[in-house]
């Protein structure tokens, strides 16, 4: 019996050893499914996200693929205008009886490109009266102002214009400022109480 009973715990250690492998093993596996699984899943995402990227990309390419074209066309109308002025404020021109004729044509243009311009989504940025704004506005100089509030928008030099969300040119404008001397006035007599 002796002989048997070595035998069996032998025999019983040995299923003994081998069952403590088999979980090992079985961990080993699941742990390599579940960091397959993980791998996976961080593919997947990584994919989502550059589809997701590429989209965008591709909206923006047809919503602003024209940006540099859309830039380069307010020339025209800068100098359409330009040139208005010009011949409105020319003494020789004045005397000319067909002259409102031309500037109703040169009207007509500008019209025209003001419409094209809108219907591509390149609008003009209000400044008159408005406070000023870096993210729409470029202030070309101050004006000391003493009826209106510092910060405000006195002339605009030049039309600033957006295409859709995204500013195409910032408007060139001259901003009110308050009078320095009554300010240092101010600020001495508070001062001085």
């Amino acid at each position: 019996m002796s002989k048997n009973n070595e035998k069996n715990q032998e025999t019983k250690k040995h299923e003994e050893a081998k069952s403590e492998d088999v979980p090992k093993n079985d961990l080993s596996v699941e742990q390599k499914l579940k960091e397959t699984e993980d791998k996976l899943l961080r593919s997947l995402a990584e994919i989502e996200n550059q589809r997701r990227r590429f989209e965008k990309e591709v909206k923006d390419a047809f919503e602003f693929g024209s940006f540099n074209f859309a830039k380069e066309s307010l020339a025209i109308l800068d100098n359409l205008q330009r040139a208005k002025e010009a011949i409105k404020n020319d003494e020789i021109l004045k005397k000319n009886k067909d002259l409102n004729k031309f500037l109703e044509n040169i009207s007509i243009i500008e019209k025209d490109l003001i419409s094209i311009f809108e219907r591509n989504r390149i609008i003009k940025i209000v400044t008159q009266g408005k406070k000023f704004d870096p993210n729409l506005h470029q202030a070309m100089t101050e004006i000391e102002d003493e009826k209106v509030e510092g910060g405000t928008i006195l002339q605009e030099i030049q039309a600033g214009y957006m295409l859709g969300e995204r500013l195409l040119r910032p408007a060139l404008v001259a901003v009110s400022k308050k009078n320095s001397s009554k300010n240092e006035e101010i600020k001495e007599k508070k001062s001085n109480n």
